[in-house]
């Protein structure tokens, strides 16, 4: 399991709860070492510039993102993740504004219909933008086998 720009750990340790072999990366090395505790301690975290950074090719049966937008890191994304796994990602969408709260720049927002179309080929399990208490859009996606 993979936690994408994971800052402290919030979703790494449900899944290490649960069972899952950890990963997680985040920009930020003093987050990284505050979720290097507990369940966390020998968890394989690491601090990288995901714009910069690639992701391996089909290491994943899960990857979890939220409130993170890199559009240019979809693909990599995607690749990352093995035949048959899953994504969940949750991250605001333009909505957001009108709430006064969260970011602002249209490069961290998406647009309607925007993460859907990132997995679109994927089997949905869950498609959701909602309004209220925050504008986000959510997906959780399985990674068709043989692609």
């Amino acid at each position: 399991m993979l936690d994408l720009a994971m800052g402290t750990g919030r979703h790494a340790r449900v899944a290490a709860a649960l069972g899952f072999r950890v990963f997680g990366v985040d920009r930020d090395l003093s987050r990284i070492h505050s979720a290097r505790t507990g369940i966390l301690h020998s968890a394989s975290l690491w601090v990288a510039d995901l714009e910069s950074t690639l992701l391996p090719r089909e290491r994943f049966s899960l990857v979890i993102c939220t409130n993170y937008l890199q559009r240019t890191m979809w693909n990599g994304l995607r690749d990352a993740i093995r035949p048959g796994g899953v994504v969940i990602y949750e991250t605001f969408t333009v909505a957001q504004r009108s709430l006064g709260t969260g970011p602002r720049s249209p490069d961290f927002l998406l647009r309607p219909g925007e993460l859907r179309a990132a997995f679109d080929d994927w089997d949905l399990w869950h498609d959701e933008e909602v309004t209220a208490p925050a504008a986000v859009a959510q997906v959780v996606a399985q990674k068709p086998d043989g692609r």
